[in-house]
């Protein structure tokens, strides 16, 4: 009998986790997915992957301790694995879709330019984003975790499985990167001087 309460009490116990601790951080996860992958189903694909998992080692996690950066330290390997299994499998082509294309003459891609910049023409920041956007993964996960998710150079450290030293090195040439890349449209704005 004690066993079954030891084991309704941890249930309990990991289902108030999940709802206090782990749920409240969806929002942010899906956004530092959607900045990965370009992609909304890709991202809403990555944070549901990096939920189940979560769940599963529910066990490993401890409670009050940083539920955000324990779930992107998750997000992140799901997204490092995913993306090396799509660069070592060829490139997959929907012969239906490419048949359907030559078909119809007013098919959804015949005024396709580019769904990322539409989709960012209608959000905060275009230029920064595209700029973000534009960073090797590498780069472009430093500047999220620090400068959008406010993580410490030491929680990155953690979330990346690399050396503070690594991350503060990626951080400097990501933001350099960074103004090099906004620096003509800076310029476009009125901003002088060599600080730009």
């Amino acid at each position: 009998m004690g066993l079954v309460m030891t084991q309704e009490t941890q249930n309990a116990n990991h289902k108030r986790i999940i709802e206090l601790e782990l749920l409240p951080q969806l929002d942010a996860l899906y956004g530092f997915a959607f900045h990965l992958t370009l992609n909304e189903k890709d991202a809403e694909d990555l944070v549901q992957d990096t939920f189940y998992r979560a769940v599963r080692s529910i066990h490993s996690y401890q409670s009050g301790t940083n539920a955000k950066a324990w779930l992107f330290q998750i997000l992140k390997h799901v997204f490092i694995n995913g993306y090396r299994k799509k660069s070592k499998r060829p490139t997959q082509v929907d012969y239906e879709e490419v048949s359907n294309f030559h078909r119809e003459d007013d098919s959804p891609y015949s005024s396709y330019d580019d769904l990322r910049e539409e989709m960012f023409g209608q959000m905060m920041g275009d230029e920064v984003t595209l700029a973000v956007n534009k960073l090797d993964v590498k780069f472009r996960i430093v500047i999220l975790l620090c400068d959008i998710e406010g993580f410490s150079y030491a929680e990155i450290a953690k979330i990346l499985d690399t050396p503070i030293n690594t991350v503060r090195t990626r951080l400097h040439r990501a933001r350099i990167k960074l103004k090099e890349e906004l620096r003509d449209y800076a310029l476009s704005l009125g901003f002088k001087g060599d600080n730009i």
